[in-house]
């Protein structure tokens, strides 16, 4: 059973493509990295599976569940740290599918993200303001928030970026207990050996697909260097693809 599947999509900024031609299925239940060099479109995928950015062509379907059922980390640089939030507040955001905009939070749901907290090894960081807190800290706080959510697919956009060892291990451990659960996990990760080491299914994009299955094969060092090329030559000023049309 697929928990996503991409039909022939282009996403394309000014009227020059991002990404193009993407066709798959994230299979339910999977572990998938995407990976690829700086430029290679990676991000942009992630926010047309998200509705930030709209299709030039093709489209997205979500199996049984709906878009609204996935839970999603951005790049930490892409949310806004200054917002007078606490920790507790931040993280009791995840709950938003049970509460509603306008309902009280419930004492189970303040429970349930302090035993989040708990468990991204921040147990007592509930007054504080999201602003005092390191980046390791503040990307703990988001997984947490993830834990609250309770998707059955989480999208993460480099969810190591910047922070400590001790940290991605911790977060790492996370992802590894999702996938142990059943639910769909699809990360972009910079670091091709934590890929080989922890995702056993991997898309390798350049701008288009080079190679999308299992990691030992997908990560090999033609594909990559294929990768690297093939962004390295990208032509920006390129029109948009348009679907190829069978006779």
């Amino acid at each position: 059973m697929s928990a996503l599947v991409l039909d022939d999509i282009t996403v394309a900024y000014q009227r020059h493509p991002a990404v193009h031609h993407i066709s798959g299925e994230f299979a339910s239940g999977s572990l998938t990295a995407i990976a690829g060099p700086n430029g290679a479109g990676k991000s942009t995928l992630l926010k047309a599976i998200m509705g930030e950015v709209p299709l030039a062509s093709g489209r997205i379907r979500y199996g049984q569940y709906q878009q609204r059922d996935i839970g999603y980390l951005p790049q930490a640089a892409a949310i806004d740290r200054q917002f007078p939030l606490t920790v507790a507040d931040t993280v009791i955001m995840g709950a938003w599918r049970t509460l509603g905009v306008h309902r009280a939070v419930t004492q189970d749901v303040a429970a349930q993200a302090r035993n989040a907290l708990q468990a991204v090894g921040l147990a007592g960081f509930e007054q504080r303001p999201i602003g005092s807190l390191s980046a390791g800290q503040f990307q703990r706080v988001l997984f947490a928030r993830l834990l609250l959510q309770d998707a059955p697919i989480v999208v993460l956009d480099e969810p190591f970026t910047a922070i400590d060892s001790r940290t991605t291990h911790d977060l790492l451990q996370v992802i590894l207990s999702w996938h142990q659960q059943g639910r769909t996990v699809i990360a972009v990760l910079h670091d091709f050996e934590q890929v080989r080491q922890h995702f056993p299914s991997t898309l390798l994009l350049a701008r288009e697909i080079i190679g999308w299955g299992d990691t030992s094969a997908v990560m090999s060092r033609d594909n990559l260097t294929r990768a690297k090329a093939m962004a390295e030559a990208w032509d920006e000023g390129a029109d948009v693809c348009q679907p190829e049309v069978s006779a």
